[in-house]
């Protein structure tokens, strides 16, 4: 799924997955091209750490989002409250076909929208 998403950043918005860490290189984000801000993380995270059971680890994308959004949201399946990022304007999208693409790039356009309308 994370395949898919940088293939639409892509071609809706010529945004290039940036891999800024070094110890962690499957970690990745996308920036507004115009202010360079990010609108999405997508990274892999151990499921411990989100709450999840499990072993081994999730792909999530995190996007931002209304607060208001946000507290209706996290209480839906495939939704976190955003991981590493303020939870109040950020949430986790689980990309194991828990959220449908198409959801889960609505919420990649809205957080794009959000990203370019900030200063």
């Amino acid at each position: 799924m994370r395949e898919k998403i940088f293939v639409y950043a892509r071609k809706k918005y010529g945004a290039k997955p940036e891999y800024l860490w070094k110890r962690d290189s499957s970690s990745a984000v996308l920036r507004n091209a115009r202010n360079r801000k990010w609108y999405a993380v997508i990274m892999r995270v151990p499921r411990t750490r989100l709450g999840l059971d499990g072993d081994g680890a999730a792909d999530v994308m995190n996007v931002k989002a209304d607060p208001d959004l946000i507290a209706q949201m996290v209480q839906a399946h495939g939704f976190l409250p955003g991981y590493h990022m303020n939870k109040k304007y950020w949430i986790s999208l689980l990309l194991d076909e828990s959220v449908k693409m198409e959801t889960a790039l609505d919420f990649l356009d809205r957080s794009y929208e959000l990203v370019d309308l900030s200063k």
